[in-house]
């Protein structure tokens, strides 16, 4: 049998990629006074000029065409003291903003309070992928803390870890 034609079984795809640590992420807008957002560990730059960053998303994703709609994304680059608001906006059919404090990026974007860092951006193309979309946002506004000793929450293997152990 060929390797072409041996099908890749689900879970050992996800296991095999949980090898790939990442950062956490929180994809927010806001839409009809309705704050929206979303948990995603998929995203990365794309181009420096013009600064486009990218994020993949469910094509079932609840928040996602709300985002759509609004044109627009803020990316909260989550600390590792966040994870909680990271399974907060994982989960879906709840009130994910309940108790989070938040303020209006330049583009109306919600910023999550104690986020690293953030990048406020426009969609500028999105792409059909699998039982995924693949979004490109062009980067209008940033948000760059100064150094502190806050350290990037990460994803390795199926839970959240730190850059020293």
């Amino acid at each position: 049998m060929s390797l072409s034609s041996t099908a890749i079984e689900p879970l050992s795809f996800r296991k095999a990629l949980g090898h790939y640590a990442s950062g956490i992420t929180v994809i927010t807008s806001h839409i009809d006074d309705q704050p929206l957002g979303f948990t995603c560990q998929s995203f990365y730059s794309v181009s420096m000029n013009p600064p486009l960053v990218s994020f993949s998303v469910m094509s079932s994703s609840a928040s996602y065409p709300g985002i759509r709609q609004a044109g627009r994304f803020a990316v909260n680059i989550l600390s590792d003291e966040q994870a909680g608001i990271s399974n907060q906006f994982a989960r879906q059919g709840t009130d994910k903003w309940r108790g989070v404090q938040w303020q209006a990026s330049p583009l109306g974007n919600p910023i999550i309070a104690g986020s690293l860092h953030w990048l406020d951006c426009e969609i500028h193309a999105e792409h059909a992928a699998g039982d995924h979309l693949i979004v490109i946002g062009e980067v209008k506004a940033l948000n760059l803390q100064e150094a502190t000793a806050t350290q990037p929450l990460l994803y390795f293997k199926g839970q959240y870890c730190n850059l020293a152990g």
